[in-house]
Protein backbone atom coordinates (compact mmCIF):
# COMPACT_ATOMS: atom_id res chain seq x y z
CA UNK A 1 0.00 0.00 0.00
CA UNK A 2 1.18 3.50 -0.76
CA UNK A 3 0.08 7.12 -0.47
CA UNK A 4 1.47 9.71 -2.86
CA UNK A 5 0.94 13.41 -2.34
CA UNK A 6 1.10 16.03 -5.05
CA UNK A 7 0.06 19.58 -5.69
CA UNK A 8 2.54 21.43 -3.56
CA UNK A 9 4.59 24.30 -4.87
CA UNK A 10 5.29 27.98 -4.58
CA UNK A 11 2.36 30.33 -4.06
CA UNK A 12 2.03 33.95 -3.06
CA UNK A 13 0.51 34.88 0.25
CA UNK A 14 -3.24 35.06 -0.11
CA UNK A 15 -3.25 32.42 -2.80
CA UNK A 16 -4.64 28.90 -2.86
CA UNK A 17 -3.40 25.39 -3.44
CA UNK A 18 -5.08 22.02 -3.60
CA UNK A 19 -3.06 19.03 -2.48
CA UNK A 20 -3.86 15.50 -3.58
CA UNK A 21 -3.22 12.18 -1.87
CA UNK A 22 -3.50 9.22 -4.21
CA UNK A 23 -3.83 5.84 -2.53
CA UNK A 24 -2.87 2.48 -3.91
CA UNK A 25 -3.37 -0.78 -2.09
CA UNK A 26 -5.92 0.69 0.30
CA UNK A 27 -9.35 2.20 -0.26
CA UNK A 28 -9.61 5.66 1.24
CA UNK A 29 -13.37 5.33 1.31
CA UNK A 30 -13.04 2.41 3.71
CA UNK A 31 -10.74 3.98 6.24
CA UNK A 32 -10.00 7.04 8.31
CA UNK A 33 -7.37 9.35 6.90
CA UNK A 34 -5.72 12.63 7.76
CA UNK A 35 -3.50 15.41 6.54
CA UNK A 36 -0.55 16.53 8.63
CA UNK A 37 2.05 19.18 8.10
CA UNK A 38 5.53 19.86 9.38
CA UNK A 39 6.43 23.51 9.54
CA UNK A 40 10.10 24.60 9.63
CA UNK A 41 11.58 23.86 13.01
CA UNK A 42 8.37 22.32 14.28
CA UNK A 43 7.12 18.81 14.82
CA UNK A 44 4.59 17.21 12.55
CA UNK A 45 1.08 18.30 13.43
CA UNK A 46 -2.45 17.41 12.44
CA UNK A 47 -4.16 19.65 9.92
CA UNK A 48 -7.43 17.86 9.21
CA UNK A 49 -8.93 14.40 9.26
CA UNK A 50 -11.75 12.54 7.59
CA UNK A 51 -13.43 9.52 9.04
CA UNK A 52 -14.55 6.60 6.93
CA UNK A 53 -18.07 7.96 7.32
CA UNK A 54 -17.00 11.24 5.76
CA UNK A 55 -17.10 13.23 8.98
CA UNK A 56 -14.35 15.81 8.97
CA UNK A 57 -12.36 17.48 11.69
CA UNK A 58 -10.02 20.46 11.54
CA UNK A 59 -7.45 22.07 13.75
CA UNK A 60 -9.23 25.12 15.13
CA UNK A 61 -6.67 27.57 13.77
CA UNK A 62 -7.21 26.33 10.21
CA UNK A 63 -10.98 26.12 10.15
CA UNK A 64 -12.47 28.17 7.37
CA UNK A 65 -9.29 28.22 5.29
CA UNK A 66 -8.60 24.51 4.74
CA UNK A 67 -11.00 21.89 3.45
CA UNK A 68 -10.45 18.15 3.38
CA UNK A 69 -12.34 16.03 0.88
CA UNK A 70 -12.25 12.67 -0.81
CA UNK A 71 -13.15 11.22 -4.20
CA UNK A 72 -13.74 7.52 -3.76
CA UNK A 73 -13.90 6.96 -7.52
CA UNK A 74 -10.33 8.22 -7.81
CA UNK A 75 -9.24 6.82 -4.46
CA UNK A 76 -7.81 10.25 -3.78
CA UNK A 77 -8.07 12.66 -0.90
CA UNK A 78 -7.63 16.39 -1.19
CA UNK A 79 -6.70 19.34 0.94
CA UNK A 80 -7.93 22.65 -0.39
CA UNK A 81 -5.98 25.51 1.17
CA UNK A 82 -7.13 29.11 0.77
CA UNK A 83 -5.78 32.47 1.84
CA UNK A 84 -2.37 30.99 2.47
CA UNK A 85 0.07 32.80 4.73
CA UNK A 86 3.83 32.62 5.17
CA UNK A 87 3.18 30.51 8.26
CA UNK A 88 1.64 27.77 6.13
CA UNK A 89 5.00 27.02 4.54
CA UNK A 90 6.01 23.43 5.20
CA UNK A 91 5.72 19.83 4.14
CA UNK A 92 2.24 18.36 3.93
CA UNK A 93 1.64 14.65 4.31
CA UNK A 94 -1.35 12.33 4.23
CA UNK A 95 -1.75 9.24 6.34
CA UNK A 96 -4.15 6.30 6.39
CA UNK A 97 -3.87 3.00 8.24
CA UNK A 98 -0.50 4.13 9.60
CA UNK A 99 0.81 4.49 6.06
CA UNK A 100 2.41 7.86 5.40
CA UNK A 101 3.06 9.53 2.11
CA UNK A 102 6.40 11.13 1.37
CA UNK A 103 4.94 14.61 1.61
CA UNK A 104 4.64 17.55 -0.72
CA UNK A 105 6.30 20.87 -0.06
CA UNK A 106 4.30 24.07 0.13
CA UNK A 107 6.13 27.39 0.04
CA UNK A 108 4.23 30.61 0.54
CA UNK A 109 6.04 33.77 -0.51
CA UNK A 110 5.35 37.40 0.33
Amino acid sequence: AQLVESGGGLVQAGGSLTLSCLATGIMLGDTDMAWYRQLPGKERALVASMRRSGVTNYVDSLKGRFTISRDNTKNTAYLQMNNLTLEDTGIYMCVAQNIWGQGTRVTVSS
